[in-house]
């Protein structure tokens, strides 16, 4: 029997099941506890900010960044194609207008140069992907946005560690985002977590959080306010996880330097790049074939199927998509890459022999075309 090798998977040890194990047997288990806490202070020490905020998942962390800085409808936001939809969706929540531009080929995240030719007068933030654990390029991002009076936000959601000369992401702007879905780095199973080190950008993003209820005065409202709280249970997993981040964020490398060490002699390969100035975290393991159609990589996604192993492509560019075919800025590099591009299995427990059957797998399939 062919052995599954899943894409990604969770590692949960003792210490997840004993954390979550103690709230549970305290009770309490919704948005308030001493985890929440202690993993909003721990993530801001580990990205080196001065505040954290726990919110119910990334999608939401971004929506709450954008309307705590006042974006909103007639406000254009500069994202890149080439990204999951949540980055769009939050700014589409706060009636604003998602622009979508254009990536570098290399590192895979939004190219500053295109980002410059977008911006118009009614341009007010940029949200900078650091895409399968590569760290935008957040020099020449925040160039721009002191040039033209912008905020800059991270979504950090794939790239828990990554950094630019020894800063780490979720540091670099004026706030951070990060997801801690089930694949993610380091889970909660859901939730996310806004990094900043603006005070009063974390007061207003953090009084927004909770139904902007009154601080002196109970179950008062003097605004619309959102319900994006991680409960207690959540918070606990995802501070046993934090605990082990060193230690998951080397395996990732370490993973990432065996699929190199099989494939970097295969014509016509591109494993993930990364750019002198970064500290990439591979979250996940980008594979390119060169002059690959998109039905081409469709067929070797399902010849290594059946060998039992999991791949999944690179996201479906954003302006490809109903709610935003109208784009008017065109991206020939996001359609280059999304059509030739896939992930391969890149989570913590896999061996070093998994990915050797891999390897081998992915040549065979390749030499012989065999699908």
């Amino acid at each position: 029997m062919i052995k599954f090798l899943p894409i990604s998977q969770p590692s949960i040890t003792q210490l997840e099941i004993n954390y979550v194990t103690d709230v549970m047997k305290s009770g309490w288990v919704s948005s308030l506890g001493q985890y929440i806490n202690k993993f909003e202070e721990g993530f801001a020490d580990y990205c080196g900010t001065k505040y954290a905020l726990t919110t119910a998942n990334g999608t939401t962390g971004i929506h709450l960044a954008l309307a705590s800085y006042g974006i909103t409808a007639g406000d254009e936001v500069i994202i890149p194609d080439l990204t999951f939809i949540a980055t769009a969706s939050a700014v589409i929540y706060t009636g604003a207008k998602a622009v979508l531009v254009d990536i570098e080929e290399d590192t895979l995240c939004i190219d500053p140069l295109q980002v410059e030719k977008a911006i118009t007068e009614k341009t007010k933030a940029i949200i900078a992907v650091h895409l399968y654990g590569h760290p935008a390029n957040m020099i020449a991002i925040n160039e721009l946005a002191r040039k033209y009076n912008l905020i800059v936000v991270e979504d950090a959601a794939e790239a828990h560690g990554a950094a630019i000369k020894e800063q780490k992401v979720g540091s670099l702007a004026n706030c951070g985002i990060f997801s801690f879905y089930g694949n993610k780095i380091i889970t909660s199973g859901e939730g996310g977590m806004i990094t900043t080190n603006d005070e009063d950008f974390y007061q207003r993003a953090k009084y927004l959080r909770d139904h902007a209820m009154s601080s002196s005065k109970r179950y008062w409202h003097n605004e619309f306010g959102y319900n994006y709280r991680m409960t207690n249970m959540q918070a606990a997993l995802g501070l046993a996880q934090l605990e082990r981040i060193d230690e998951l964020v080397d395996r990732k490398r370490e993973i990432f330097s065996q699929y190199q060490k099989n494939l970097s002699d295969f014509p016509g390969l591109k494993l993930n790049f990364t750019a002198e100035w970064a500290w990439n975290v591979y979250w996940m393991i980008c594979l390119e074939v060169e002059g690959y159609t998109e039905t081409q990589r469709n067929n070797l996604m399902q010849a290594l199927k059946r060998q039992g192993i999991d791949t999944r492509p690179y996201f479906y560019p954003l302006s490809d998509m109903p709610m935003y075919e109208a784009q008017a800025i065109p991206t020939p590099i996001t359609h280059k890459v999304y059509q030739r591009g896939i992930n391969l299995p890149s989570y913590f427990d896999l061996t070093n022999q998994d990915i050797d059957y891999i390897c081998s797998s992915l040549r065979t399939c390749l030499e012989n075309g065999d699908w």
